[in-house]
């Protein structure tokens, strides 16, 4: 490969050279300014409900209705990756993007704004198109290191989205935000269509066969059924840790307050910088190694979190830090480890392949969130540790089999 693809010339799975590291590193913010744009909302919550006169409730509507969004683009729309020219699609997502959070600047009303969140979160997925990209263009021998820095820029972006959005509507307002937003996934997707090369599509099914392949690829492939699986369960105690942390710490012996919690999300940082970690230890020993090593970890953390029973409120604040450090540790290293497992599954699926593994991981998340409430309103804390600690140890001992 060339040290600059060429824009026309259609590329073919994985060539020897190794990827340059330009082109990583278009791919890498392109999937965090396309992921931010699921989370800008969340800070901006309150100034935006007293300007456009929408109750709490209502407002909470409009990052319910994105993530619902990126789930149906999840599993409607990434798979046409294989389909078509992936660097059409993202050129496509980028414009309507673009367009939505453009309306969502400008939107008179609620509804309008709801309507532009439902086409954010579809769009977002752009995200999960360069991820796939990204594991094309690298090298046999790279791959886990490129999808690990790919990942890197996407988990940074769901990193500092809530920190930026949070200053800038602070500042200057919640429409200067989403503006902004527009003007970065314009940049990205001009630049990516000057830089990216085409891709070859890698199967002619008809949407409707497409769609059905994915059973069809969930059937065949032992090691993609392991995968998803795994990474659902470590997304139940994930979802579930950070749904109701904000709840522990308001009260009891805590009483701290939505920045607090919001603090907490830093942690996040560490599980970006493990990724290419992870990625490079996958190349050189294996990724199925580094499947366990994650989950054991992410096991052992929300374990240790027991421990809090028999500590005073200034060491439990402590630990819940550490735990916090030490389950994205794993969940990232994780899932770092199973991408670079069922991207070589077949080539010309990874499309459908990335679909199936993050849409049970969505799944794992939302089944988190909602057993994660009922659990601390029945039992407190300790049966939101309890949830966490057994679907890590079941990740663990699924990765142990093989």
């Amino acid at each position: 490969m060339s040290s600059r693809p060429a824009p026309n010339a259609a590329l073919q799975p994985s060539s020897s050279a190794g990827l340059p590291h330009s082109l990583t590193l278009l791919m890498a913010s392109g999937a965090g300014l396309a992921v931010a744009s699921l989370y800008y909302s969340q800070p901006m919550l309150g100034v935006l409900g007293g300007e456009i006169g929408a109750s709490t409730q209502a407002v909470g509507l409009l990052p319910t209705l994105t993530q619902l969004g990126y789930a149906s683009g999840l599993l409607f729309l990434a798979p046409l990756g294989d389909r078509h020219d992936r660097r059409s699609i993202i050129l496509g997502k980028s414009i309507v993007l673009c367009l939505a959070l453009l309306l969502a600047a400008s939107a008179p009303s609620l509804g309008v704004l709801l309507a532009a969140s439902l086409v954010i979160g579809l769009a977002a997925t752009l995200a999960q198109d360069i991820v796939p990209a990204a594991a094309t263009l690298a090298p046999d021998s790279q791959r886990g290191k490129v999808v690990g820095m790919v990942m890197t820029g996407l988990l940074l972006g769901i990193l500092l989205s809530r920190v930026v959005s949070g200053f800038v509507a602070e500042q200057w307002g919640w429409r200067v935000m989403f503006a902004g937003a527009a003007a970065s996934i314009a940049l990205l997707g001009l630049t990516a269509w000057r830089r990216l090369p085409r891709f070859a599509a890698t199967t002619q099914l008809p949407y409707v066969a497409l769609l059905g392949s994915l059973a069809t690829l969930w059937r065949q492939h032992p090691a993609l059924r392991r995968a998803t699986v795994a990474q659902a369960l470590l997304a139940v105690g994930f979802s579930g840790f950070w749904s109701t942390l904000a709840v522990l710490l308001h009260g009891a012996p805590f009483h701290l307050g939505a920045a607090a919690a919001g603090a907490f999300g830093l942690a996040g940082a560490a599980g970006a910088l493990v990724a290419p970690v992870a990625g490079r230890l996958a190349d050189r020993r294996g990724p199925v190694l580094v499947t366990r090593v994650g989950t054991g970890l992410v096991a052992a953390s929300f374990a240790a979190m027991a421990l809090m029973a028999f500590l005073p409120p200034g060491a439990q604040l402590w630990l819940l830090v550490a735990c916090a450090i030490g389950f994205d540790l794993g969940l990232q290293a994780a899932l770092i480890a199973h991408q670079t497992i069922v991207y070589g599954l077949d080539a010309g699926a990874r499309g459908r392949i990335n679909a199936v593994l993050f849409t049970g991981m969505f799944i794992g998340m939302a089944l988190g969130s909602a057993a994660a409430a009922l659990l601390f309103a029945r039992w407190g804390w300790m049966g939101v540790t309890a949830l966490a600690t057994a679907s890590a140890l079941a990740a663990f001992a699924l990765r142990m089999r093989r």
